[in-house]
């Protein structure tokens, strides 16, 4: 039971690693391809990088973390979850800046080391949704005991 926890986690750090990869690669791409000005620079370019880090992650998670809950692979059962997924990723990412102002405010740390910290914690509480809410194992289904033999 351990053993199977620690391999979920170690393959969400990586998916998530693989996530901030992709994040940081296309908004390098889109700030300095695609879009021109401060709009597209830094308000576009870090949407669109976000969305597709948690579209890599969400596949991660679909396919590699918890493959096994997901029994039935449908179109609408996966961009059902994908929905409640990029809810859920974007509330985990505002819960990273509360922590993150909230450090420096309290300490007076660097951004960067306040990111860190925020991304811990924040990663757990991203851990957990997908572990309780978004991919939750199904319920073990309650025998019929009602039936009498004859």
């Amino acid at each position: 039971m351990l053993r199977r926890h620690i391999r979920k986690i170690s393959r969400f750090v990586f998916s998530n690693s693989l996530g901030t990869l992709v994040d940081t690669l296309v908004l390098w791409v889109f700030s300095h391809f695609v879009f021109h000005g401060y709009t597209g620079q830094y308000l576009l370019s870090p949407f669109f990088s976000f969305e597709c880090a948690v579209l890599t992650n969400y596949l991660c998670s679909w396919h590699y973390i918890w493959h096994d809950r997901v029994k039935q692979y449908t179109s609408p059962r996966f961009w059902r979850r994908y929905f409640y997924y990029n809810l859920s990723s974007t509330g985990t990412f505002l819960v990273k800046m509360a922590f993150l102002l909230l450090f420096e405010r309290i300490f007076g740390w660097n951004v960067v080391v306040c990111n860190l910290a925020a991304l811990c914690l924040s990663g757990m509480l991203n851990f957990l949704m997908g572990e309780c809410v978004i991919f939750k194992k199904p319920k073990a289904p309650v025998p019929d005991n009602t039936q009498q033999p004859l």
